[in-house]
Formats: C-alpha cells, sequence, structure tokens
C-alpha cells in the first residue's frame, strides 16, 4: 500500500501547472486528494493511466486540505486564537501532527493547519495504537470511521455512540 500511496503522492507532484495535493490519508490503499477542478481532472486521468482501480472527483464544497483553503486558515487563525483553550486532561490526537499531544499553543496551531494541511487519518490510528490505544469509539452517525479503523489496526475494539 506504501507505493500506491507515494505513486499519488509522486503524481500530485508531477502537476505543476494546477494545485492538487494529498488531502487524506483514509487507510492503506485510500487516499483523497484535493485542489483546483482541473489539477483533480489531470490527476484523476494520470492515475488511471498508473493502474488505479479507481480515481474520481468527489461532490465536495472545497477544496478541503489545500493551499486553497489559505483565506479561510486566516479567519480561523483569528478565532483560535481569541478563544481561551484549557490544559486537556489526556493527550489529544490530531490528524496534523498524528501523535499525542498536551500543549494547548500546539493544539491550537494544529487546528489552524488542519485547513491546508492532510487529514493523516492513517498515521493518527497508528500512532495511538503504538501508544497503546485498543478501543476507538466513533462519535455520531454512520460508521465509516470504524471501518477504517479496523483497516488501519485490525486488533482494535470498534464502536459508536
Amino acid at each position: 500500500m506504501v507505493y500506491r500511496t507515494k505513486k499519488v503522492e509522486e503524481i500530485c507532484t508531477s502537476i505543476t501547472e494546477e494545485i492538487v495535493v494529498a488531502a487524506n490519508y483514509n487507510c492503506p490503499g485510500q487516499l483523497v486528494i484535493s485542489g483546483s477542478n482541473r489539477g483533480i481532472e489531470i490527476a484523476c486521468e494520470k492515475m488511471k493511466e498508473a493502474g488505479a482501480k479507481r480515481a474520481l472527483p468527489l461532490p465536495v464544497g472545497g477544496a478541503f486540505h489545500s493551499p486553497l483553503m489559505q483565506p479561510a486558515a486566516e479567519k480561523l487563525k483569528a478565532a483560535i486564537e481569541s478563544t481561551k483553550f484549557n490544559q486537556p486532561v489526556c493527550p489529544v490526537y490530531q490528524n496534523v501532527s498524528t501523535t499525542a499531544v498536551n500543549d494547548v499553543d500546539q493544539i491550537k496551531a494544529n487546528l489552524i493547519a488542519q485547513l491546508t494541511a492532510p487529514v493523516k487519518w492513517t498515521q493518527s490510528v497508528q500512532h495511538m495504537a503504538k501508544d497503546g490505544a485498543i478501543q476507538f469509539i466513533e462519535c455520531g452517525p454512520g460508521k465509516v470511521l470504524q471501518g477504517l479503523v479496523k483497516k488501519i489496526h485490525p486488533e482494535a475494539e470498534v464502536s459508536g455512540l
């Protein structure tokens, strides 16, 4: 699966006339890209040529987790910096750093960065498992994250609320 991830990253990097980046590392074999509409079209064509089973544009409302979100990140930064955060009572795993974070300033910085940085869900779950997490609870509707966790860490106990 690392090969496929590297290939997608290489294809994104090779497209210099448009913005297209790896945006969501969902699980091994499932990597979502983001960027300009034309960049996505070019990347999908190149991925199919490289042997991808599926490469298709998703119906989303924006180029989330890409440099195109920088204007929104600036607005979010002002809101986050003006908000008081309490010291967490347990480590917080954020998809920008993928590792346990306790520092309030780092948590704020990671929240801001999340708009333009990729969601490293695979790496986050791997670090949580390495740090001893065995039970994962998905809050909210659906079971998408439960399924992704099981693909990343098959021994995990998953459930929803």
